[in-house]
């Protein structure tokens, strides 16, 4: 239930990497404007696309001065395309939604009342997951609560769904390599403030792609491994202990 009494006023910077987007930009950009919330700005990173994304995007720029473009002048993938724009953020809270995905129009409404009425620095919700054509294919549910410990065994957070608040925690960034880098933001921003709530309402659709890592499992272990190795600094031994917690409860997740 949205309490429109703790809802204030104040921008929202959404953060959205996009590369031979084409297909899809469309709808990503339609499903923020369509918000019940309307103080956003909404911030694309343009990765060296081959395709009409650029052309794309500045039309929707032409009718609405609220989105803002950049263009990268080499591919280096979605984290440094995030990051470009987290930089030229002006908004109190930074919200992510990626160029394929899209917000349902009440998203930052009730996702901010939630925000606002649990006193929360960081939180994320539950989504939809449909194919490329649009079928839904289950919905995610979050956990109520979550702590740095628990995110550290499986990421938890759709990186559609995050937001965090940039007057409270500072700008906070993504590492560099080329998978699993909003992991180890969300696990950064967890270490500061140890624990947070989920909304289990499902607020967003993520649209589930060929070329996604998880459907390769053996790499999705192997950049898991490197999170812990060489983004978290962990020894051997706790970063096989954690690696084989994400095993199981992986599994287990597929098994429900």
């Amino acid at each position: 239930m949205i309490n429109r009494n703790v809802v204030s006023n104040e921008l929202v910077s959404i953060i959205t990497p996009s590369y031979n987007s084409q297909a899809y930009i469309s709808q990503t950009i339609e499903s923020i404007q369509a918000q019940t919330y309307s103080h956003w700005e909404l911030l694309i990173t343009d990765d060296c696309s081959t395709d009409q994304t650029i052309d794309i995007i500045k039309g929707y720029q032409k009718g609405d001065s609220r989105i803002k473009l950049f263009l990268l002048h080499k591919n280096q993938g979605a984290g440094v395309a995030r990051n470009n724009s987290i930089k030229e953020a002006n908004g109190r809270y930074i919200a992510f939604c990626d160029s394929d995905d899209q917000w349902k129009k009440n998203k930052l409404e009730v996702q901010l009342s939630f925000i606002k009425t649990n006193k929360l620095l960081f939180s994320f919700t539950g989504y939809d997951v449909v194919s490329e054509d649009n079928q839904l294919l289950k919905r995610i549910k979050c956990p109520n609560k979550t702590t740095y410990a628990e995110l550290l065994k499986n990421n938890y957070v759709g990186c559609l769904t995050a937001i965090y608040d940039k007057e409270k925690l500072g700008k906070m960034y993504m590492p560099t390599i080329r998978k699993r880098q909003d992991w180890v933001l969300w696990l950064n921003i967890m270490n500061k403030i140890k624990h947070t709530k989920g909304l289990n309402d499902s607020l967003a659709i993520y649209r589930t792609r060929a070329s996604s890592i998880s459907r390769d499992k053996l790499l999705l272990i192997k950049y898991n491994w490197r999170v812990y190795r060489q983004e978290l600094k962990f020894s051997f031994c706790a970063s096989l202990i954690y690696l084989i917690h994400f095993i199981f409860f992986y599994t287990l997740k597929k098994l429900r």
